[in-house]
This record gives structure tokens, C-alpha cells and sequence, in this order.
């Protein structure tokens, strides 16, 4: 398929509601969005959407909504999403998400800090979950739920009625392109941070634009694409590279029915792009491995040739490899083990962009010696968020790639990235100590990680500034590295590496359950019984997997005391935030005691 680019130009659109306005004038029938609902995939063009997006204008000024105001969105990506957003943006209203996974008292902080005004929200489920704060929801004006709720406060009113006003006006409603200047407040997204109350980040249309129109310039994207987003638009990466930079590359996006559904999404909607999280690649590499493990001398030494030889491949295409005669081989090994891979992903991959996290190593040598490329990136919320990313021609995987075009970066004190571009936040909502505090006089936004950057400009992150665990003997151990190594074990969900001012270092470990019941059934242990976590067996056939997984690592950080846990770490239990990020200070509150019994006598 020929692929010609339709960017909408920053002196077109300087603000994204005339971005969203010019491509409905441009491509008004094309399709713009698709999702599942009524049991099929369903298509709305452009034209549709901005007709829709009048409807919830209008209703929107009849509960006295005013320029500058906040309203907060919490639901799953769906056309909604998108409506209840847009009909904000072009009336000059801020945009406030909420993660549906968050915790009550937290989407309550949040609306209360941000001064939020009106809410929508997706399912009668996220109203019940949201009644523990009930008392503090009836300072909004209004309360919009996609499916009908039973409830006696004055302001909830479910989708339906409220538009109904809307759609039997004789004549139907024009869209307001009325969405203030450049500079002015688009969104305020809530980092969901490791530690304390998140900070509200303020982002401007310039901040967000100016981003995308960097990013295209490194990674192009087509008219011809098909994007599938399944990562929350709550999350800046997905809202601005998987929603807002598809609007101004004219690319339709299917919105995936969710994690669970994800492998059949991929099958049935064949995405040409996707944006990604580690998490879902480690997973996915968790069971290819497992699954080649059971098989045959063979079907093992077939996998892991193609997989040796398409990496050999791939680093001769980028040229730091020399061609070989074995390279004569890939097409065979490929149509036997790569392609297989592939189809599951749909089979027309282009490429993922994957952020958030560091990409093991291995994760990145699998999926791309099949021949799934993957192109790391790195960024934050601050900075609207990407600050670099690979690319397809210049695609280094141990590193995120280098910054995109206009971004300044640096390394400062103790290696820390500093990062200076039109991209960088106005500032923390409410908070200007801590926008002091990260943006420096000279407008360098002080990242927090540790980084090297070579001679061509790639970044490699190295550490995390706050997260070092410092040894009782002086060592310093960056515990991600450790956390990423093992949680590809299959028998391990998650961990978290502990041993600051200690003799060593240890883990917390939740086992996978299906793995779990498995090696439970082997030792001839009941998986239901509770005394399973304290079984010395168990414990020692976890540790000869982490000490497989971290052989590589130097001496002083070898893992020397695990404790298993009974429960996973999730954003509901407040022990992970909304971006699955651990919230380390909380599991060493909880875990306490079994960290003392860790290092009993030391």
C-alpha cells in the first residue's frame, strides 16, 4: 500500500480543537475512530464525531460551563472519551482524566484539588465505586453516567436524558470553536506518583502540538495506518501519541475492548501501530518461553536459531553487523517461527512504540530477532511526554533512542537527564514549590533519572536518582534492573528488590498463581493452603530461578533472602499507582515485619 502523510500544520491548527475541526474538514467521511459496542466493531467518521461533539457543547453550556473551567473524565477508551473531550477543548474547557482503576479517595483528591466542576463517567460500576467519597461529589454541578444509576443527588444524570435537550432542537447544534490561545490550559494530568499525593501537571495546546509534530518528524505515521490503542487515554503517552498525534496525521485508531481481549483485538483489527508498556511484552515473553521450554529438542533449537539469526539480521540492517552467509537462512527460519509470532500480533505490524518502562534486554532481542519492531522511547508526563524515541532506521534497544528534534538534553549533577523544549509543562496545578523544584531557573526540567548519552545522541537510562539502594558496605545497586531480570521468570507476577543500609540484598516476591499451583502440585504441596508461602521448598526452587535470572549481575547484588507474598500489588490495594508503577515506600510499610525477619541477626 502507498502511503502519503496528511499533517495538519501548527499554523493550521495551533490548538487541538482546530486540529480536530481541520481534519473534519479535510477528511469529513474517512473513518476517524472505532470501537466494540453492541456486540460489533463500530465506525464513526470524522463528520460524525464533530456533529456529536455539538450535541455535548451544547449541553455542556446549558450546566453553566465557563471558559477555564475543569471537568474530569472517567471512563474507558470509547468514542465517548473522545466526544466528551473534544466538546471541551472547543469550548476552552480543561480536561481533567481520571484512571477507572484508581482509587476512590484518590479521583476524590483530585477532583477536590483541581477545583473539577463536572464529571462524566462510564459505567454504574465506577459510580458504586465512588460512593465511599459521595459526600464530596455534590459540589459538582453536574454528574453524567453512561449507563443509567438509581440515585436521589439532584446532579447525576445519565447520558441520555442529558443530551436529549440537545437532540430535539429543531435545528441541530454547531460546533463552538471558541478554545482560547496556544498557551492556553488544555489538560491537567494527575502523575500517579510512587510516593505522597500526585501533582497536577499542566499542559498547554502548544505543550502537547508542538510534541507531536516533533515526534512525526522522527517516527512517521499515515493516513493508510491503523492504530490500536488499548493503554489508557488517561495516560499522557497513550492520549498524546494514540489519540491527539492520530488527529493530526489523519490516522483512524480502534480502541481495544480491553486487556483481557487484547490477543483477539490484535487478530481481528490488524493494527499497523500500536503504543505499548513493557509489561505487555514481558508477559507475552513469559509464555513464548514457557511454551518452548515444554516443546521438543527440536522446536527449541529451531526457536532460538531463528530468533538468534533474525537479531544477526536486524543488527546488520541497522549496520553494526556484517552480512554472513547464515543470513541466507532467515527467510526459512522466519516462515517457521517468526511469521507465527507475528500473525498473532495481527501480522501487519509497522511498529510499537513502548514506553513507561524499561525494556528488558531479552524482551527486546526475542520480539525483534521475529521480527516485531519494537522502538523504545522515554519520557514524562511533563514533557507532553515523549523527550526521545528509537526509530525504524536508527533503532539502538538498549537505549530509548535519541531526543526528537528541538528538545534539548544534558546529562547534570550525578548524571541526571535535564531536558529544555516547548514541550515542558507550564507547571505543577496549585503547587509552585514543586514546579521550583523540578524546573530550574533556565527552564531545564531536572528528569530524575540517571542516564548516559553517546556520541550519536542515544540516551541509556542507567538508574533512578531516588530509587538507588545504597548497601551497608557503600555499593549501590539501581534495583529496576534486578525487577525487570526477574519478573521474566515464569513463575514470578512481580517483585521488588529491597536492602537499603543493609548487609545484602533481598526480595519480595508474588509468584504467578498458575505457575504457582503447578510447582505447588510437583512438591506434592495443596496451592490452596496458606502455609505454602512459608514452605521452605518452595522458597528454594524461587531462589535457583532468581538466581538464574540475575547470574549476570555482580556479586554485591546477588539476592541472598526472599519472602513470598499472598497477594498481588494493585492500584485498588494501594500498593501500585494507576500506571502499575510500585509504590515502594507503602509494600516496606506493609511488609515491615517480614523485612525484619529478612535480615534477623544482621
Amino acid at each position: 500500500m502507498e502511503r502519503e502523510q496528511d499533517i495538519i500544520s501548527l499554523e493550521a491548527a495551533p490548538t487541538l480543537a482546530h486540529a480536530f475541526h481541520e481534519r473534519v474538514l479535510r477528511t469529513p467521511d474517512q473513518v476517524a475512530w472505532r470501537d466494540w459496542r453492541d456486540w460489533r466493531w463500530t465506525d464513526h467518521t470524522w463528520a460524525e464525531s464533530q456533529a456529536e461533539v455539538a450535541l455535548w457543547q451544547h449541553a455542556m453550556q446549558a450546566d453553566g460551563l465557563q471558559p477555564g473551567e475543569r471537568i474530569a473524565i472517567l471512563c474507558s477508551n470509547r468514542w465517548e472519551w473522545v466526544l466528551c473531550d473534544q466538546a471541551a477543548q472547543g469550548l476552552g474547557l480543561v480536561s481533567v482524566p481520571l484512571y477507572t482503576n484508581d482509587r476512590a479517595e484518590n479521583i476524590g483528591w483530585i477532583l477536590k484539588d483541581a477545583g473539577v466542576r463536572w464529571l462524566f463517567l462510564e459505567k454504574a460500576e465506577h459510580w458504586e465505586r465512588l460512593q465511599e467519597i459521595r459526600d464530596r461529589l455534590g459540589t459538582l454541578t453536574r454528574i453524567v453516567t453512561g449507563e443509567r444509576v438509581e440515585d436521589e443527588l439532584p446532579n447525576v444524570i445519565d447520558l441520555d436524558a442529558w443530551l436529549t435537550p440537545a437532540r430535539t432542537l429543531p435545528t441541530p447544534p454547531e460546533y463552538v470553536l471558541d478554545p482560547g490561545a496556544p498557551g492556553s490550559l488544555a489538560g491537567i494530568v494527575y502523575t500517579s506518583g510512587t510516593t505522597g499525593r500526585p501533582k497536577g501537571v499542566m499542559l498547554c495546546h502548544h505543550n502537547i502540538l508542538w510534541e507531536i509534530h516533533a515526534a512525526l518528524q522522527q517516527v512517521p505515521v499515515y493516513p493508510q495506518d491503523m492504530l490500536l490503542s488499548f493503554l489508557p487515554l488517561s495516560h499522557t503517552l497513550e492520549r498524546t501519541a494514540g489519540y491527539y498525534l492520530p488527529i493530526v496525521a489523519g490516522t483512524p485508531v480502534t480502541f481495544s475492548r480491553g486487556i483481557p481481549q487484547l490477543a483477539d483485538d490484535l487478530a481481528m483489527v490488524k493494527p499497523t501501530l500500536m503504543i505499548s508498556v513493557p509489561r505487555i511484552f514481558e508477559r507475552v515473553y513469559g509464555r513464548i518461553s514457557a511454551r518452548v521450554d515444554e516443546g521438543s529438542v527440536l522446536k527449541q533449537w529451531l526457536f532460538h536459531e531463528a530468533v538468534k539469526l533474525g537479531w544477526r539480521r536486524f543488527e546488520w540492517q541497522q549496520g553494526r553487523a556484517r552480512w554472513t552467509p547464515g543470513l541466507l537462512l532467515h527467510p526459512l527460519l522466519d516462515h517457521l517461527v517468526g511469521r507465527k509470532i507475528r500473525e498473532r500480533l495481527g501480522g501487519r505490524l509497522r511498529f510499537t512504540v513502548c514506553g513507561g518502562a524499561a525494556l528488558g534486554e531479552d524482551v527486546a532481542r526475542l520480539f525483534i530477532g521475529l521480527g516485531v519492531p519494537i522502538l523504545q522511547g522515554y519520557g514524562l508526563t511533563e514533557t507532553s511526554p515523549v523527550i526521545a524515541v528509537n526509530t525504524l532506521e536508527d533503532n539502538l534497544p538498549v537505549s530509548v533512542g535519541r531526543a526528537l528534534p528541538g528538545i534539548e538534553v544534558r546529562t547534570g549533577e550525578n548524571n541526571e537527564l535535564l531536558t529544555r523544549s516547548p514541550a515542558v509543562m507550564l507547571g505543577y496545578w496549585n503547587n509552585p514549590e514543586a514546579t521550583a523544584r523540578i524546573i530550574d531557573d533556565e527552564g531545564w526540567l531536572h528528569t530524575g533519572d540517571q542516564v548516559a548519552i553517546d556520541e550519536q545522541g542515544h540516551i541509556r537510562i542507567t538508574g533512578r536518582i531516588k530509587e538507588i539502594i545504597v548497601l551497608s558496605n557503600g555499593e549501590k545497586v539501581p534495583p529496576a534492573d534486578m525487577e525487570n531480570a526477574i519478573a521474566l521468570d515464569e513463575l514470578i507476577d512481580q517483585v521488588m528488590v529491597i536492602g537499603e543500609g543493609r548487609p545484602y540484598l533481598s526480595a519480595l516476591v508474588v509468584p504467578n498463581p498458575e505457575a504457582l499451583e503447578k510447582v505447588a502440585r510437583e512438591l506434592h504441596l495443596d496451592p490452596a493452603n496458606q502455609a505454602i508461602y512459608d514452605d521452605e521448598y518452595l522458597r528454594e526452587v524461587l531462589m535457583e530461578h532468581i538466581e538464574e535470572r540475575t547470574r549476570d549481575f555482580p556479586g554485591y547484588a546477588r539476592i541472598r533472602q526472599i519472602a513470598i507474598l499472598d497477594h498481588p500489588w494493585i492500584p485498588d490495594n494501594g500498593l501500585m499507582t494507576p500506571t502499575l508503577k510500585l509504590r515502594r515506600d507503602r509494600i516496606l510499610q506493609q511488609c515491615h515485619d517480614l523485612m525484619e525477619n529478612l535480615y534477623a541477626g544482621h
